[in-house]
C-alpha cells in the first residue's frame, strides 16, 4: 500500500503545489478509502488495489488542484488535515 500510496501523493504534489507533501498523503489514503467503502457498500466485488489506484489517479487529474479549497468549504474533513504540516 505505501508505494501506491506515496506514488499518488507525489502526483497530486504535481498537480496541487499549495500542498504538503502530508496533506497530499492524507488526500489520497481519504480518497482510497472512500472509493472502497463506497464500492463495498454499494455490493460490488472487489476488483483489486490496481482498480482503485487508477479510481484515485483520475480523480487526482480531475480535481487535484482544486482539494486544497475543499476542506475551507466542508469542515467535516477538517480534522483530518488541522495536525498536519503546513
Amino acid at each position: 500500500m505505501e508505494q501506491y500510496f506515496d506514488k499518488l501523493a507525489k502526483e497530486l504534489l504535481e498537480k496541487n503545489q499549495h500542498l504538503s507533501y502530508e496533506k497530499a498523503r492524507t488526500w489520497v489514503e481519504l480518497l482510497w478509502e472512500d472509493f472502497e467503502t463506497t464500492y463495498a457498500k454499494a455490493g460490488r466485488k472487489y476488483r483489486g488495489k490496481e482498480v482503485t489506484e487508477q479510481i484515485v489517479r483520475q480523480w487526482i487529474q480531475n480535481y487535484g488542484e482544486n482539494l486544497h479549497e475543499f476542506v475551507a468549504k466542508n469542515p467535516k474533513y477538517a480534522k483530518f488535515f488541522k495536525d498536519r504540516e503546513e
